[in-house]
């Protein structure tokens, strides 16, 4: 990261930032999706299993990954105002809390987990499935909360080609596994989708270690010595961590766990209708990765800035951001209107599953421009470490408006299981709106604290 005094340099940096970023994130979900495509070429049982798990997994992750991007804004911060010595400590402190934390939900996931499935009515064999899925990606939890705090850590810095680098070289591992696993090829297990849980837990492991191995040989971040120098726990370090992350992570799970829940909501419905939201949603979320990497990209800036007190920079930063993204919006909304029957064939050769898929997929492009506005603004937001406003907005966007309106549709009209993906849309309007005024209102407050601060 270094300072910048014009829009083409800001754009230029934010670009440099942004690309790898979004890389990554592609790779990371095009492991999901490589789960769920390849499970729905073992069969439509296979499929809805793995949506069903991974449902059941993604808002426990990306929440619980929520909390330790808070390690994000404070390294960016401490970079920006020049204070390198703080960066390891709050490195380790995030290692160990990570440990602590993937202990917890193998704790809560061992004691809940088969009664959790066992209230929902599934196909017996769906939820098998789902549940010997979910154990296999277990054994993988442990070095993929370490790698996410090293991720944060490298991508802080301002480095997001070297983890775009790791997801690059981890994801072909992945697509190899569920290729051995799934369909038994060469000697090993025919599992069907709970291949693709062991395939992932796999991965997981590889990336752990090749971020360990980057960290500690590579100069630019070897100098920061942070493998050097075990620190002991300390509580206090913790509480910091945990009072900028649990907002955002309860925010990104609020967010994530309302598509959870209305798949569960789905299982009121046959097995092709799941399959096909979970395709369709599947698919809608790898495009969301467009406007996600522009927030995670804008709050690697925006810290950097805020800390180095260029609110006006910070500013324009979080500007620029929003307007990428709502222009991939208009792409990504077109390629989903003329390519939608390509895009549900690659998920199912059931030709009911696939026209179902191709009519989600045109209620996908309304989340288009929601996301485009709404999730760069939270990473703003959250390079100003002002992370309440997001974890108040999702709440009641998401489970106040957005799934009583599809609950209502769904049950109560003909719209059926497409009332859902309409309650989705509402409440994704809401918090892009709530959100919009929430960061005109820190920007004025960050510009008239510095102008009271000069007189």
């Amino acid at each position: 990261m270094r300072q910048t005094f014009t829009l083409k340099q800001k754009t230029a940096q934010l670009f440099h930032i942004l690309f790898p970023i979004l890389v990554t994130q592609i790779g990371l979900y095009a492991m999901n999706f490589a789960d769920v495509t390849m499970s729905g070429h073992a069969s439509a049982e296979d499929l809805a299993g793995v949506a069903i798990g991974s449902s059941v997994w993604v808002p426990v992750f990306t929440g619980i990954s929520g909390i330790l991007l808070a390690l994000t804004p404070i390294v960016a911060q401490h970079l920006g105002a020049g204070r390198h010595k703080q960066i390891p400590y709050y490195v380790i402190q995030s290692v160990y809390l990570a440990i602590a934390i993937a202990l917890l939900v193998l704790l809560f996931g061992s004691l809940g987990l088969h009664n959790f499935l066992m209230r929902m009515k599934l196909d017996e064999n769906v939820r098998r499935i789902a549940y010997h899925y979910l154990i296999a990606l277990s054994c993988g939890i442990i070095p993929l909360f370490i790698y996410h705090v090293l991720r944060c850590f490298i991508d802080a810095l301002g480095q997001t080609k070297v983890t775009m680098l790791i997801t690059l070289a981890a994801l072909p591992i992945n697509v190899l596994f569920n290729y051995l696993l799934i369909y038994g090829r060469f000697g090993f297990p025919k599992l069907g989708g709970v291949g693709a849980g062991y395939a992932t837990a796999i991965t997981y492991w590889f990336c752990c270690f090749i971020a360990f191995f980057v960290v500690h040989r590579f100069h630019h971040f070897s100098r920061f010595q942070i493998f050097r120098r075990f620190y002991r726990v300390s509580f206090s370090a913790w509480k910091e961590l945990l009072k900028t992350g649990v907002p955002i992570g309860f925010a990104i799970f609020f967010e994530t766990s309302i598509f959870a829940a209305v798949t569960l909501l789905m299982s009121q419905f046959s097995t092709a209708t799941i399959a096909a939201h979970q395709s369709a949603i599947n698919f809608a979320s790898l495009l969301y990765m467009l406007p996600l990497s522009v927030s995670m990209a804008l709050t690697i800036a925006v810290g950097f800035e805020v800390g180095a007190q260029r609110y006006r920079d910070a500013k324009q930063y979080s500007f620029l951001g929003i307007g990428m993204a709502v222009a991939a919006a208009v792409v990504t909304s077109l390629f989903l209107y003329f390519f939608r029957s390509e895009v549900a064939a690659m998920y199912t050769d059931n030709r009911y599953v696939l026209l179902l898929t191709k009519h989600f997929l045109l209620y996908a492009i309304f989340f288009q421009f929601s996301d485009a506005i709404a999730a760069p603004i939270q990473g703003a937001l959250r390079g100003y470490k002002d992370v309440n406003a997001a974890f108040v907005a999702s709440l009641l966007s998401y489970w106040l408006i957005g799934l009583p309106v599809g609950y209502i549709l769904a049950n109560f009209t003909s719209a059926q299981a497409f009332g859902y993906w309409i309650g989705l849309i509402t409440g994704l309007a809401a918090g892009a709106f709530f959100l919009s005024f929430r960061l005109l209102f820190i920007q004025k407050n960050m510009m008239a604290k510095k102008e009271t601060e000069e007189v």
